[in-house]
């Protein structure tokens, strides 16, 4: 699933290409928007909120969009060919006189009015990477349930926008904590929640994601899908277990030994089925 870093860098860039601009052509390929024209509208702008995608035209409108799994947006020139995946993937086609946004694969694509923008979003916590940015109040969000896991509760994004599995293990390595420690047993929250948005604040800007500070492959996560391999920190191997209830459970990656707490039944790479944590999306 894509981490709030990524919307906000597909949001930036689409922004760029599409904001101030007039529609030339609009394609919705999706059955409760088959008919619609946006052709002679001028895009206003493009922001991220959290791991949703809002898309404000002159109206009044705003384009909904959310990534979900495997949702994304491409960019390209006229006459330039397309390569986002297979043409029955496509759900939006956007176009100006400079640029194509081609949206694929997206779970999520509703126009709504831009006034109504809270009825899509409104239940999202602080966004790590957005304005509306309030450390104090995603701690106090988190606190409200002081007994669940700190894990499921950095993915929960009701609590704090933009947060996925990747951050969520890296940040819980770099602050010493198992993503299976109750809330109310985190010893600086605050400090925990402060380091995820530094990681996320860090790569927004391009598409290589490195927690490490190192791009080479294999190098760029402590612990995020490095099941049984040696952390790079002590050696000892990675974890792999499944966190949260059914039907919203997630994959979680952590190392024994720099993570130490209690140790749920682990799995191996090999046991974990292709669809896991693609089944449901908790928003």
């Amino acid at each position: 699933m894509p981490e709030g870093d990524t919307v906000w860098l597909a949001g930036r860039r689409m922004h760029e290409a599409l904001a101030g601009r007039v529609l030339t052509r609009s394609d919705f390929r999706v059955p409760q928007h088959a008919t619609v024209d946006l052709s002679g509208r001028c895009v206003r702008e493009v922001v991220s909120r959290g791991k949703h995608l809002l898309t404000r035209i002159e109206g009044g409108l705003t384009l909904h969009t959310h990534f979900r799994m495997d949702g994304t947006w491409h960019l390209y020139r006229h006459g330039e060919r397309w390569h986002g995946g297979a043409g029955h993937q496509v759900r939006v086609v956007l176009e100006n006189a400079d640029w194509v946004a081609v949206g694929y694969r997206l779970p999520v694509v509703e126009l709504i009015d831009t006034s109504a923008e809270a009825e899509a979003v409104g239940h999202l916590g602080p966004d790590l990477l957005g304005p509306d940015w309030d450390l104090d109040e995603a701690v106090r969000r988190l606190q409200r349930q002081p007994e669940r896991e700190v894990g499921d509760a950095l993915l929960d994004q009701r609590n704090l926008a933009g947060i996925g599995n990747l951050y969520k293990a890296e940040t819980l390595f770099l602050a010493a904590t198992s993503p299976f420690t109750p809330v109310v047993e985190v010893r600086n929250l605050e400090g925990l929640v402060r380091r995820a948005q530094v990681l996320l604040d860090r790569n927004k800007g391009t598409p290589q994601q490195s927690t490490t500070g190192d791009l080479r492959r294999g190098r760029q996560h402590w612990v995020f899908e490095r099941a049984e391999k040696p952390c790079l920190r002590c050696g000892t191997p990675i974890l792999l277990a499944e966190q949260g209830e059914a039907p919203y459970a997630r994959l979680t990656y952590w190392c024994p030994r720099c993570q130490p707490g209690r140790v749920p039944r682990t799995m191996r790479r090999s046991d974990v089925p292709r669809t896991i944590g693609r089944t449901r999306y908790k928003p």
